[in-house]
């Protein structure tokens, strides 16, 4: 079951492997993969498990009746998802959770993680404090896409995301989790119109970007709006 690996999760850092292979036993561990585009959790699911990413990535999307998408976030390998609802019995999700490329998950029992263990497992409060932090870490993401999507033009949306991936990553040179049609939709914007707007900005020598790959310039830019 990847001990060694998931040792190294914010889930289960500061376990060894040999602890980590004993609280899979405790919570039920099913590992599962899913093809690119396949639907992990569909709106409306009541899920009791929380999905830890192994390898790949997963997106999270709210779609509504005319088809129309907004992806509120991704996790990848180390990552979890669908916690809150898992923690929250008989809430129906209202998001799909889709695989953005071939990936693997590791499914985790919640109500085992929230009881007492049977075994009276020592590292049962260590997984408790983690799932804590990681769902206050979740609250803090949406809290910036709300930042992120608050401007009212696409190149001060623009400008709010990529400013924030600059400062995460320290570098005017960084990588982001989305392409494309997923930023477009990350920022509620039209993907046309986000690629015009992206092509705008470097011919005013604002950026450089190369599909995901994005470098950004000292040019003061136009529009934070």
């Amino acid at each position: 079951m990847r001990s060694a690996v998931l040792a190294h999760t914010p889930l289960f850092r500061g376990a060894t492997p040999e602890e980590v292979e004993a609280m899979l036993g405790c919570l039920g561990a099913e590992r599962r993969a899913f093809a690119r585009g396949e639907l992990i959790y569909r709106a409306g699911d009541v899920v009791t498990a929380l999905g830890l990413v192994l390898s790949g990535r997963v997106l999270i999307e709210s779609g509504d009746f005319w088809g129309n998408v907004t992806v509120l976030g991704s996790a990848g390998p180390g990552e979890i998802f669908a916690e809150t609802y898992a923690c929250s019995p008989g809430e129906p999700l209202m998001v799909d959770v889709e695989a953005a490329e071939p990936t693997e998950v590791l499914f985790l029992d919640v109500s085992r993680v929230l009881q007492t263990c049977p075994r009276a497992c020592g590292h049962h409060s260590r997984l408790i404090r983690a799932l804590l932090a990681l769902s206050a870490q979740k609250n803090l993401d949406l809290s910036r896409k709300i930042f992120h999507t608050a401007p009212k033009t696409i190149r001060g949306r623009l400008l709010a995301y990529l400013s924030y991936q600059a400062l995460r990553a320290g570098s005017r040179r960084f990588t982001i989790p989305f392409d494309r049609q997923q930023l477009a939709d990350y920022l509620n914007v039209d993907r046309s119109a986000l690629s015009n707007e992206l092509s705008k900005m470097r011919k005013e020598g604002l950026l450089e970007v190369e599909k995901n790959r994005f470098s950004l310039s000292s040019v003061p830019p136009a529009d934070r709006s």
